[in-house]
């Protein structure tokens, strides 16, 4: 379901863990947005600063320019790259009624929905562990569930982010990465 972004500014709220590119992710759906000529505010939050620690990072997008200055605390879109949080945080807390949740978990929709009785907005799941494991080798689960939150919210055109990803990353990682993130975009639950 794609949000409607003329009504004027998105939010989202990503949560992970630190070196897991939870920050990355943030910049690089910020630059997509940017390539189509939208406004952006793109920010972490970080609490202990060490490898492994829970992080958030925030990020809005508007056609027009942003004149809110605090921390996002009732988002639209509310990502979670990494699935270990799910049994620590609720990423569904705040979040709008209407609003799109995307987790990493190879769990059908209703499971997540039932989990944080998030009953009206949309659900959407992604196995972003496996893909990740399977095409990069490596446990970098941001692209991935990234892709996911692209194809379920209409934010970007994937292949705006894509291309912001093969900017950053040229070369053999840039290939995966995309090939992660167009293989996240069919495997994606949306419930």
């Amino acid at each position: 379901m794609a949000l409607d972004f003329a009504k004027g500014i998105t939010e989202f709220r990503w949560h992970g863990r630190g070196g897991q590119g939870v920050v990355t992710s943030n910049q690089m759906l910020g630059k997509a947005a940017l390539a189509e000529d939208s406004y952006i505010q793109a920010f972490p939050e970080f609490g202990p600063e060490r490898t492994g620690a829970p992080v958030r990072a925030f990020l809005r997008i508007s056609k027009k320019p942003i004149q809110v200055y605090a921390q996002v605390y009732a988002p639209d879109v509310v990502v979670c790259i990494d699935p270990t949080l799910l049994d620590v945080v609720n990423p569904a807390e705040g979040i709008k009624a209407e609003g799109t949740l995307v987790v990493n978990s190879d769990k059908e929709p209703a499971v997540i929905r039932k989990k944080f009785g998030f009953e009206t907005g949309t659900v959407v799941t992604v196995d972003a562990s496996t893909i990740a494991m399977e095409v990069l080798g490596r446990p970098f689960y941001n692209m991935p569930t990234m892709a996911a939150a692209v194809k379920s919210t209409g934010v970007v055109k994937i292949d705006t982010v894509i291309n912001e990803v093969l900017n950053r990353y040229p070369g053999k990682v840039g290939d995966l990465n995309k090939a992660a993130m167009e293989r996240a975009i069919t495997e994606a639950k949306i419930g």
